[in-house]
């Protein structure tokens, strides 16, 4: 089986996952729309060339080339990705300096079922309700991520590995989609 074929499986078991976890939340729109930019040519020859099955095609093209052209298309295209919420700061000691802004909470909560699906594509059978943490955790402290959003992320994985999908799910629901 080629690679076109194992990346074109592979993005869409995630995006399912992802509408599965978006529509227990409430969004149905998103979980519909979810990474649609990965099957443009600009994305999915990415990661037809760099298909590995165990890791995003993006990081082996980071590695290949020193930047990764299908994620610098990805995040600027889809506003579940922390990164898409960067701006140039009016702070005049900061001078044009780039500045992560709050992503609003429709897209945390889709950044969250974003991060479980990739975990358990991923990770397979060694999925467990901690690991979409467990990798989060891996690379925080280089991420540039707005501290409210980082806080509600983390608040949200950290119930995920203590009291699983469920409770997390409903609370998502409740705090983040449906707040009044």
């Amino acid at each position: 089986m080629g690679n076109a074929w194992k990346h074109f499986k592979t993005i869409t078991y995630h995006k399912w996952l992802v509408a599965k976890g978006c529509f227990r939340v409430g969004l149905y729109r998103q979980g519909i729309l979810h990474d649609m930019s990965k099957y443009s040519p600009t994305e999915f020859s990415v990661g037809v060339r760099y298909y590995q099955g165990t890791r995003s095609p993006n990081n082996a093209e980071r590695e290949d080339k020193g930047c990764s052209t299908a994620w610098l298309h990805h995040k600027g295209r889809n506003k579940h990705h922390y990164e898409y919420w960067m701006d140039y700061t009016n702070d005049p000691e900061k001078h044009g300096c780039v500045v992560p802004v709050p992503m609003p909470d429709i897209y945390i909560a889709e950044m969250i079922m974003d991060r479980i699906a990739a975990s358990k594509v991923y990770k397979g059978k060694d999925y467990t309700d901690a690991s979409p943490l467990e990798y989060y955790e891996q690379g925080k402290k280089h991420d540039l991520i707005h501290p409210s959003t980082a806080a509600i992320l983390e608040k949200m994985l950290k119930m995920l590995a203590e009291e699983g999908e469920d409770k997390t799910f409903a609370c998502i629901r409740k705090e983040l989609v449906r707040k009044k």
